[in-house]
């Protein structure tokens, strides 16, 4: 059985691959929380017209993407702190399947 000792090339490749995985299941957990605003935003009437003078198709056609740009903004602000309880969760899920 041979013990090779432990290189700081060795240390400092699986560090920063360990932030690459954090930093990829922080992204993660922003998307949803985006994508669980857009919905929560849909249901409150953003996006649709008011009054005479609306947009037509075009308008019921890209308002979908106005309201998710409205989504990734909000959570790039701060959000409502469901990305940060989705990445520890993940976090944990990710240390527990090592």
């Amino acid at each position: 059985m041979e013990i090779r000792p432990v290189t700081a090339t060795a240390t400092s490749a699986s560090s920063e691959s360990k932030v690459k995985d954090e930093a990829a299941l922080r992204r993660k957990a922003q998307d949803l929380e985006a994508s669980f605003l857009a919905e929560m935003l849909k249901y409150t009437g953003l996006g649709k017209s008011e009054g005479g003078f609306d947009g037509g198709v075009g308008e019921e056609q890209f308002s979908s993407f106005l309201v998710d740009e409205y989504a990734s903004k909000m959570v790039k602000a701060g959000g409502i702190g469901l990305a940060e309880s989705i990445f520890k969760s993940l976090q944990k899920g990710a240390e527990h399947a090592e």
